[in-house]
């Protein structure tokens, strides 16, 4: 009997769709929440960090070229 067989692998696939469930759960409740009607910290240094990252990333496409 080898270790990859029909019975290992769909244990495997059942355990991988229970952890991935299990795993959007979590992080749907760790997301930042909004917290007086304002973005709390974290979620505004994300969205910043975001922002700077996409500029960055669009001023090194752009600063390739050369006419």
């Amino acid at each position: 009997m080898g270790i990859v067989n029909r019975r290992n692998a769909v244990l495997g696939w059942g355990i991988w769709k229970i952890t991935k469930t299990a795993v959007k759960l979590k992080a749907k409740d760790a997301k930042p929440a909004v917290e007086g009607g304002r973005p709390n910290k974290s979620a505004l240094a994300l969205g910043a960090a975001g922002v700077a990252g996409a500029v960055t990333f669009w001023r090194s496409r752009r600063g390739g070229e050369s006419s």
